[in-house]
């Protein structure tokens, strides 16, 4: 499983990710760092089939219209500590992990997760 962590998010959750073994690259190490347009991260997640973690509702709205990008983990937390971000996601990522082998839009908030068809 490959994911692409947005601008939104911090850094460390991509190296968090890298640590568990997950190709993981986030928008700071693209060519225009984190000021890479959405088409291209959509572009770069189709073309690479990686999974876009983020909290920019933008990805939703494209996900619904044209099926951009190849898969979508939407974070609504709203603020949340980098630490508290991790847990959270540790908590959680073996269901993701499962369920994004069969759905391909899913949120994520602190007290839930779920998919969206």
């Amino acid at each position: 499983m490959k994911f692409l962590v947005d601008a939104q998010l911090p850094v460390r959750l991509s190296h968090l990710l890298k640590s568990l073994g997950y190709d993981t690259i986030h928008t700071k190490e693209l060519f225009l760092q984190n000021a890479t347009p959405d088409s291209e991260i959509n572009a770069i997640s189709l073309r690479e089939q990686r999974i876009v973690i983020t909290k920019d509702t933008d990805f939703w709205d494209s996900f619904y219209i044209r099926q951009e990008p190849y898969k979508l983990l939407l974070i609504t937390t709203g603020n949340i500590s980098n630490k508290e971000l991790e847990a959270l996601l540790l908590r959680n990522l073996a269901q993701l992990t499962e369920l994004f082998l069969q759905y391909s839009l899913i949120e994520m908030n602190r007290d839930t997760v779920t998919v969206h068809q």
